[in-house]
């Protein structure tokens, strides 16, 4: 099997790049391994569709080096692939996607990464591109844009970042227009909502459990939308949204609507905003779907 790192140099504080070859040096499979660092964004996805191109059949395992957006490109130009199989080192200042399989620790050692068995994952397909972990929308979404300018003028996004966002989110996007279905049931008739994930994954903004029962494997999309609600009851809502326990507390019965579906529709007025695992995406009209076992994904044990 050969082992190729995608990784991003800008990821993080820029560490994780000299972290990996000082351990590919050592590595017993030293000899099939390579690595690859990306140029701009999207580059990985077109850099692992290139290499399967070139070499057509043969047993490869892509560990994505980086942040939740490195992870997500890799993922992209992998997924349907023959004989692959993808994971990933997180290295970034987001490393929400690994959340769900135990934290960035488990995916700490390089050696584990290469021995590590695989299991099936579902992705969540939008249009032609796929998302790993959670397509979010409305509060979210404001919040993931202030991470990305940060991004653009420092190169990394932060946990400052994310304060900023909420605040700016706080002030200019607590009753949001767009209407939602969830396997043809709407779930909002007045097409108002605070925010709304549509997820695969457990977590998103660093540290929010936005979808506590999300299992990867399942088939299943965890749909999880909230009312408008005041900014004086906000701060009840973001402790028990932080810690997952959001769907059972009995204070939030009232404003939360969650259901599990297999394909999300999603209607909103011109210039609407979705982030796909952290990519800003405008577009007013679209539907989520899941791709049951769309890839193999390496997990260490």
């Amino acid at each position: 099997m050969e082992y190729v790192f995608v990784a991003n140099p800008k990821a993080g504080s820029g560490e994780g790049i000299g972290n990996i070859e000082k351990a590919m040096e050592t590595l017993p499979e030293k000899e099939h391994c390579s690595m690859y660092l990306t140029r701009a964004v999207g580059d990985a996805t077109t850099y692992v569709k290139s290499w399967l191109k070139n070499h057509p059949g043969e047993e490869v395992r892509f560990i994505a080096c980086g942040g939740d957006g490195t992870i997500n490109e890799v993922f992209n130009g992998a997924a349907g692939a023959e004989n692959v199989s993808v994971t990933c080192y997180p290295c970034g200042s987001g490393n929400d996607f690994v959340k769900a399989f135990g934290g960035q620790e488990k995916f700490s050692d390089i050696q584990k990464l290469l021995e590590a068995p695989v299991r099936p994952l579902d992705l969540l397909k939008v249009g032609e591109r796929y998302s790993n972990n959670v397509v979010n929308f409305g509060f979210d979404t404001t919040v993931a844009i202030t991470v990305n300018e940060d991004r653009a003028k420092t190169g990394h996004g932060s946990k400052s970042s994310y304060t900023k966002g909420i605040v700016k989110a706080l002030i200019t996007s607590m009753n949001n227009t767009a209407k939602v279905w969830a396997d043809g049931e709407l779930l909002n008739p007045d097409g108002k909502f605070l925010l709304c994930t549509v997820a695969n994954g457990q977590y998103v903004g660093g540290s929010f459990k936005c979808a506590p029962r999300a299992r990867t494997d399942d088939g299943l999309i965890e749909v999880c939308l909230v009312k408008p609600i005041s900014r004086l009851r906000f701060p009840k809502l973001l402790g028990p949204y932080t810690a997952g326990k959001h769907l059972d507390d009995p204070a939030m019965k009232d404003v939360i609507i969650y259901r599990q579906a297999k394909k999300v529709d999603v209607s909103a007025p011109e210039g609407f905003a979705y982030s796909l695992d952290g990519e800003i995406i405008y577009e007013s009209e679209f539907s989520v779907e899941i791709v049951p076992g769309a890839i193999n994904l390496a997990v260490p044990e």
